[in-house]
């Protein structure tokens, strides 16, 4: 019989999406089999760093911004709604990806980190993108 502490780190590695934990501090706490794939790094490579590690550097400012407000506040703007931002893959190539963010609590509601599931949308932003470049502009 599998025990449920198990079958969660269970599911965790094996969901499609990519799964990253961090505490309040941004220290990468849970990077699943997912977030190797999209991002490069091993969990080995991943867990104990900072989310800077995938976090371009020109968004940095705005990503802690948000970060810390929504971790003493308790509030997310984007809480649930999936986002479009950019992420850096290992090997220094800029990605698109969907996130969606979560604040994880303790018993108490107090605010122990953020959860993110993330998945690769490169190829359709930029089929899309390729796509509105070449139809003709609309004509009035």
């Amino acid at each position: 019989m599998t025990d449920q502490s198990d079958l969660d780190t269970r599911i965790l590695e094996d969901a499609a999406d990519a799964l990253i934990y961090s505490d309040r501090a941004g220290t990468i706490v849970r990077w699943n089999r997912a977030s190797s794939a999209l991002f490069g790094f091993s969990a080995q490579e991943a867990l104990g760093q900072n989310l800077d590690l995938i976090v371009p550097e020109h968004l940095r400012a705005a990503h802690w911004k948000g970060f810390e407000t929504a971790t003493s506040s308790g509030a997310m703007k984007l809480a649930g709604r999936p986002t479009l931002t950019r992420a850096l893959h290992k090997s220094g190539r800029k990605l698109y990806i969907e996130m969606t963010f979560a604040l994880v609590r303790d018993a108490g509601g107090a605010v122990q980190g953020a959860v993110a599931m993330a998945r690769d949308v490169t190829e359709r932003v930029e089929r899309e993108r390729a796509a509105k470049a070449a139809s003709p502009p609309p004509t009035s």
